[in-house]
């Protein structure tokens, strides 16, 4: 199936094996920690397999697992998914998986910061470097490559402030100096971007967002490409990573309304936005669909669409003024994630601790995800909020 058209068909289709259903609409949950055999030659044939899509241990999966992951690889346009239990960690576990003592990793400067932490704070400590760059360098990371940088880490669109980076040219960068290629998809999600058709390596995706898409699974997704999957599925069996049954059931279930859920989101979030741009309190919106966005003309080229999230800079404030706005909202709660069904919002006066090499002296940015609230009562909700904001400036 094409990876371009008859999206919904596949979000509903793919997975859906009679392995799996048993001749039921879903797969069935199957969980399982020991899984018996009747005869050595089984056991030795499903050890042979070392349990790709077939039952051999509870940590590599039972036949739901597999239902999600053969979704998620048609989805991501892949040749294997792995699971695990957050985004976090498909993050860092796929970093272990590939790096050594002595590795460098190029990063991008507007990563998600916990992806920031763990390489600040963990990777360090096992002998492996980072070098932050900047998030709209292009073909220009050349000058950033070392000898022994073995990882290009991009994020597109890029946490809070939402740069997209122009992705096959630092691609074909890293490919002439052999240098593998990591993307956070997070915000494309597999049916509105698929990194791994523009020569990226591993697609990783916080599920717990778009996938899910209700606010109560933690789950994270890695699709490898033929080159990368044989190590990244062994080496995250390793690591001990796995995820429950149950979760990746209600993966799936997420997985098959995902296409008419994003295209609520998208078309509420652009609504928003546009009432947000000619507010007198707002400097420029971040949204990729928006000319004003660093990378704009990257989004409409390699994007087919949109969703919920975006951020807004504000001409001034401070943090009494942030507060109070935040304190003020009613239908757009205070949050830490993004991709269900109800409105978020979070807020940083500056990017300060967020950002090591490239600098910010622009004015606050509140980010928002909108969710599936009516459009009028959100952008309610916004103006008496700003009102309050503007008794503070």
């Amino acid at each position: 199936m094409s990876s371009k058209s008859n999206k919904n068909t596949q979000l509903v289709s793919s997975g859906r094996k009679k392995a799996y259903t048993h001749g039921v609409v879903n797969p069935v949950v199957q969980r399982a920690s020991t899984i018996v055999f009747d005869t050595v030659a089984d056991l030795k044939e499903a050890a042979k397999t070392r349990g790709d899509k077939t039952l051999f241990y509870g940590r590599r999966g039972t036949t739901t697992h597999f239902a999600l992951q053969e979704a998620i690889t048609e989805l991501e346009g892949g040749e294997g998914c792995a699971l695990y239990p957050c985004g976090a960690a498909a993050i860092s576990q796929v970093f272990l998986s590939f790096l050594k003592t002595g590795d460098h990793i190029l990063m991008v400067d507007n990563v998600y910061e916990p992806t920031r932490d763990f390489c600040d704070k963990i990777l360090v400590g096992l002998g492996i470097t980072t070098t932050y760059y900047p998030p709209t360098i292009g073909a220009g990371i050349k000058d950033y490559i070392q000898p022994n940088t073995k990882v290009l880490f991009l994020e597109s669109p890029g946490s809070i402030t939402m740069e997209v980076q122009d992705v096959p040219a630092m691609v074909k960068v890293a490919n002439e100096h052999n240098v593998m290629t990591m993307l956070d998809n997070t915000y494309g999600n597999g049916l509105h971007y698929r990194p791994l058709e523009h020569g990226v390596d591993i697609s990783i995706q916080a599920a717990t967002k778009y996938i899910v898409g209700h606010s109560d699974v933690m789950m994270g997704v890695a699709v490898a490409n033929e080159k990368y999957w044989p190590t990244l599925r062994e080496n995250s069996y390793l690591l001990g990573q796995c995820t429950s049954a149950d979760d990746a059931y209600l993966a799936l279930r997420g997985l098959r309304t995902m296409g008419v859920r994003l295209n609520q989101h998208e078309k509420a979030a652009i609504e928003v936005a546009k009432w947000l741009e000619q507010h007198e309190l707002v400097d420029h919106i971040r949204h990729p669909a928006f000319e004003s966005c660093p990378g704009h003309e990257f989004f409409k080229r390699d994007f087919d669409g949109s969703n919920g999230l975006f951020s807004f800079v504000m001409k001034t404030g401070n943090q009494k003024a942030i507060d109070a706005f935040l304190d003020s909202l009613e239908h757009i709660k205070m949050g830490f994630s993004w991709g269900g069904f109800e409105s978020l919002v979070t807020a940083n006066l500056t990017m300060k601790g967020l950002r090591s090499n490239t600098g910010w002296d622009l004015g606050p940015v509140i980010r928002l995800h909108i969710g599936l609230e009516d459009v009028e009562d959100l952008i309610s909700d916004l103006s008496q909020a700003l009102e309050v904001y503007k008794q503070y400036l």
